[in-house]
């Protein structure tokens, strides 16, 4: 098991169909909920961490009939919020945002952290899935990917890009599309949060960023020269794909789910995958999901989820490897 090194959503629901005698404290699951539930987000407020799951949380807690109470916890590479979740008993009161970059990334670039991000918990429900975005000043010299990799060339390490931190997808990101461009870029980290690596750039101080596309917004000050998505998404069209530009590999999305801790009953999970892909569905839901960036639900089963997650995190690993990247 792994130790932490420095630097998401509530959901709940009830069993109605077993009658069973699966446990869980402050009641049974055929009982819970009956009292607030508790969704932890390794994020802090105003990112994209924070606002998918407290999108969500309204309708939750109407069809749980119980406030679902959303929780900021960065901190530790955001690996702080997912510990808390970890060690949580398995009641169905503490729930996770679960995320690429504590299931995945935080694993394979932290020498120790303290949670096994597949064994620890009970995944439920994939929710989200957001293409990173390299961004540049909107009235600047650079047009196009082309014009971004031309200029590293010629000035290696001349443009600095920022990301949210040391050992985040984005950085990890950072050395695949070096490697696969074969050019030097400059990583600038920033600290849990890449609002004030967009900030930088439209003030001039950095050349580019490296953020969720959720977190670039539809800020007039700054231009996408591409996404790391598999195609275009619909509510982006005039935004190419890294793969369009040369670079398949370079398919990278900030993925965002629920979870609990390990041992979370079956019927509180089922219920809970259930009313997640009810709120998904309702269209003022999907719509602003869609202006955040996010692809269309998936609609991933329990079982699916887990094993993404898993899949992930033997991606980031080999990544992390191949770049050497270590993050302290």
């Amino acid at each position: 098991m792994r130790r932490r090194h420095a630097a998401l959503m509530p959901f709940a629901a009830l069993a109605t169909s077993l009658p069973g005698r699966t446990r869980a404290q402050g009641g049974t699951a055929a009982t819970w909920p009956t009292r607030p539930i508790r969704l932890v987000t390794s994020f802090g407020a105003g990112t994209s961490g924070d606002l998918i799951p407290r999108l969500l949380a309204q309708p939750l807690a109407a069809a749980l009939d119980q406030p679902v109470v959303v929780e900021n916890r960065p901190g530790a590479g955001g690996t702080l919020g997912a510990d808390v979740v970890a060690k949580a008993a398995p009641d169905g009161y503490t729930l996770g945002f679960s995320n690429i970059q504590v299931h995945a990334v935080a694993p394979a670039v932290y020498a120790n952290v303290p949670y096994d991000p597949v064994r620890d918990f009970t995944h439920i429900a994939i929710v989200s899935e957001v293409p990173l975005a390299l961004a540049v000043l909107a009235q600047g010299p650079v047009q196009d990917l082309a014009q971004f990799v031309a200029l590293a060339r010629r000035s290696p390490g001349g443009q600095r890009v920022g990301t949210v931190g040391n050992g985040s997808a984005g950085h990890v990101s950072l050395v695949v599309l070096g490697r696969v461009a074969g050019i030097e870029i400059t990583h600038v980290p920033y600290r849990g949060s890449s609002v004030p690596a967009v900030t930088d750039v439209i003030g001039g101080r950095i050349e580019a960023a490296m953020p969720s596309l959720a977190d670039v917004g539809r800020n007039d000050r700054l231009r996408v020269l591409a996404i790391a998505a598999p195609k275009r998404l619909a509510g982006w069209p005039a935004v190419p794909t890294f793969g369009e530009a040369g670079y398949p590999d370079m398919v990278v999305s900030i993925w965002f789910g629920l979870s609990g801790p390990a041992g979370l009953p079956d019927a509180i999970a089922d219920r809970l995958h259930r009313e997640v892909q009810t709120a998904l569905a309702r269209p003022e839901i999907a719509a602003r999901l869609a202006e955040l960036g996010s692809s269309p639900s998936r609609g991933l089963s329990r079982a699916e989820y887990t094993a993404f997650v898993a899949r992930e995190g033997e991606r980031w690993g080999e990544a992390a490897r191949a770049g050497g990247i270590r993050a302290e």
